[in-house]
């Protein structure tokens, strides 16, 4: 089983800066991507960014290029997404995903199999 905790969310106002944390249990053979995904009130979970662990490519959904920047640290068994230049359509609820899974299905939620709890995040115009 693999534990996903996120924080880091919080209230900023537009053109801020927030950095979201995810550490897992431990890095196991279990999953081969990690991700950021968000959820706003009345809408689909939609990815943000995803990284393959072992190689470190980040991949980004094109309303974040150039402004967020995903990073993972092995030694701190922690994935990070910095977010700069927020927006308030940023607004939403941020989940840490885990998986084993292509690429070619980074996207859909139902690919992952381990989430964390959430961290929220508000975004001020």
């Amino acid at each position: 089983q693999v534990h996903l905790v996120e924080s880091g969310g919080g209230s900023v106002q537009a053109g801020g800066s927030l950095r979201l944390s995810c550490v897992r249990s431990e890095y196991t053979d279990h999953y081969n991507y990690m991700a950021w995904f968000r959820q706003a009130p009345g809408k689909e979970r939609e990815g943000v960014a995803a990284i393959n662990t072992g190689v470190g490519l980040p991949y980004y959904t094109d309303s974040v290029k150039g402004r967020f920047v995903l990073s993972q640290d092995n030694v701190k068994n922690t994935l990070y997404l910095q977010m700069n230049s927020l927006k308030s359509e940023d607004t939403a609820m941020y989940y840490c995903a885990a998986g084993l899974l292509s690429r070619a299905t980074l996207h859909r939620p139902e690919s992952f199999e381990y989430w964390g709890q959430g961290t929220q995040v508000t975004v001020s115009s």
